[in-house]
């Protein structure tokens, strides 16, 4: 992943499997959705293929190494969810190293505060030092855990916020801000995609892996081989070949590879247009999908400290910006004006004494796409450069501890995921019914990944791994073929 790989010759140590002729399923990327599916099918007793073009797994929640650091990709953190979710579907191993951050702390024009971002602590914050009523702070997380996902989508988040918090942009900056990095959401996205992704880390607090996500992918894929299913990396699925309106073989590093179902963990359109194929779609289908918005992409700087120097505890994620109040442009901007920081203490990966830094910002993909090679690097050494200077406030001295930089933009992310224009957090809202009715197209095809926001995230794509999976298993048991 971004900008590197891992391992011996680049390659991990769980790759260089054989391919067999035919599969009951062949999954195709191996982002957490596409992991899970194939862990919930493993077990249900079928063939499974996973196949990863990239040489480590994982999609957007993967890792990298460089010069003895490791560098985490996905923002480190999560709701408490995910304990349960990993418990139930991949084991109590996984589920024992799931630990809750100390501190997330917020410092821009409007407010600087430090918390623990769960229920009581964010409600106290509200009443305490944004001076809101305790009633409207009662009643708006109570309108907040009556949303479902068949509620009347009318009413976007600004409306929401209004209605709560009148004129009060500092309450929405406190209130937003996070989920927007989570899952690339804006104040005009439907309430709903909000309301659900928020409430599930308002229960208990922000979470992380004890251990890293290279161990975490790790120990998935091993779980996963131990299952009986054949994970392959640096294989490219380049087809879906459909026949008699079903899938029958996904063509892999230029070989057929029979199967019965496929589960893309791949971007939407590719998985229709360019992997499928418009012509085995209903016209209606593929005019609507064609309108789904993709959401944005994202840029990073990842920076390694010194063996041997220390970081003084500045939060676990530092949510910080100089733009005078909450803006989608400003936060989407090539002068970047906002960052999120996730700080990586040695006690997050213990046996280490290694310290990291990844900044992270919401970025658009054409601001990128058209660059020369040499206006290309200028901008990301201008972009390392501009994020020493940013984090001299709050690490005085990062450049003399500092032994490695390096910068991803959104053309790193569309060439290490795939994804159509680097896409971090895959459609908006509207593309979930086109992934959830895949199927209804074409026979045994399905999807699952980043899309409708309210699947993003890790615990969002863990689930939705889940979910696939269970109408595969369906599909496979009604279709009547041997």
């Amino acid at each position: 992943m971004p900008p590197g790989t891992a391992g011996k010759n680049g390659f991990p140590p769980y790759i260089m499997r054989l391919m067999k002729d035919n599969y009951d399923i062949i999954v195709i990327g191996s982002g957490l959705g596409g992991l899970t599916s194939a862990r919930r099918l493993a077990s249900a007793g079928h063939k499974v293929l996973l196949v990863e073009q990239h040489s480590i797994v994982g999609g957007l929640a993967t890792y990298f190494k460089r010069k003895g650091h490791i560098f985490d990709v996905a923002l480190h953190g999560f709701p408490v969810g995910m304990q349960k979710s990993l418990r139930k579907y991949w084991g109590k191993d996984f589920s024992d190293r799931i630990i809750q951050v100390k501190s997330i702390r917020f410092d821009n024009p409007q407010f600087t505060l430090d918390t623990t971002f769960d229920m009581e602590n964010f409600s106290a914050l509200l009443v305490e030092k944004f001076g809101v009523p305790a009633e409207t702070v009662k009643a708006f997380f109570a309108a907040l855990a009556a949303m479902n996902y068949y509620d009347d989508q009318a009413e976007v988040t600004a409306s929401l916020f209004e209605r709560f918090f009148p004129g009060r942009k500092d309450v929405w900056r406190f209130l937003m801000e996070p989920i927007t990095y989570a899952n690339g959401s804006t104040l005009y996205e439907p309430a709903i995609s909000y309301g659900i992704v928020f409430g599930n880390f308002m229960s208990k607090g922000v979470y992380t892996f004890l251990g890293g996500t290279d161990l975490m992918l790790d120990m998935m894929v091993r779980e996963l081989r131990n299952g009986g299913v054949d994970v392959e990396t640096g294989a490219r699925a380049e087809k879906i070949l459909v026949e008699g309106g079903r899938v029958r073989a996904v063509v892999v590093n230029g070989r057929e590879i029979g199967c019965r179902a496929v589960v893309s963990n791949g971007s939407l359109p590719k998985t229709i247009l360019e992997w499928t194929g418009a012509e085995h779609f209903q016209p209606d289908f593929v005019a609507g999908m064609r309108k789904v918005r993709l959401s944005t992409s994202s840029s990073q700087v990842y920076i390694g400290i010194k063996p041997g120097e220390k970081l003084d505890f500045i939060g676990d994620l530092l949510f910080t910006s100089t733009h005078p109040e909450y803006d989608t442009d400003a936060l989407l901007g090539r002068k970047i004006t906002s960052r999120t920081y996730s700080v990586y203490y040695p006690e997050i990966r213990p046996g280490t004494d290694r310290y990291s830094i990844v900044a992270s910002m919401n970025s658009r993909y054409e601001d990128w796409a058209g660059l020369s090679k040499e206006e290309y690097r200028a901008a990301k050494a201008a972009m390392v450069e501009d994020t020493f200077n940013a984090l001299e406030k709050y690490v005085p001295g990062i450049r003399k501890i500092a032994d490695y930089a390096e910068a991803a933009t959104p053309r790193t992310f569309e060439r290490y995921t795939g994804h159509v224009r680097g896409a971090t957090f895959g459609t908006k809202f509207e593309g979930l019914k086109y992934s959830m009715e895949l199927g209804k197209q074409v026979g045994g095809l399905f999807h699952t990944g980043s899309v409708g926001i309210i699947m993003s995230g890790w615990l969002g794509a863990a689930n939705y791994g889940v979910i696939t999976a269970g109408e595969v298993d369906k599909y496979l048991a009604t279709s009547g073929r041997a």
